[in-house]
């Protein structure tokens, strides 16, 4: 159970900082790299928003499953 808790934490970890990213570069934020398709598309931004928001409810359940 112990493994599992911990994958599932590097996932839901890994998941906030790609939704960040694709927030940061949907905003324009993050404009690199430089000829991404993502910089300042709103879509990617909501996708990101998203993504974040999921990985961090992997994050409670990792920490959960933890005992």
């Amino acid at each position: 159970m112990q493994v599992l808790s911990g994958a599932l934490f590097v996932i839901g970890i890994l998941a906030v900082v790609m939704g960040l990213l694709w927030l940061g570069q949907g905003t324009g934020i993050v404009p690199w790299p430089k000829q991404s398709f993502m910089i300042n598309q709103i879509t990617w931004a909501y996708r990101g928003i998203g993504l974040a928001i999921a990985g961090l409810f992997i994050v409670l359940i990792s920490r959960r499953t933890k005992s």
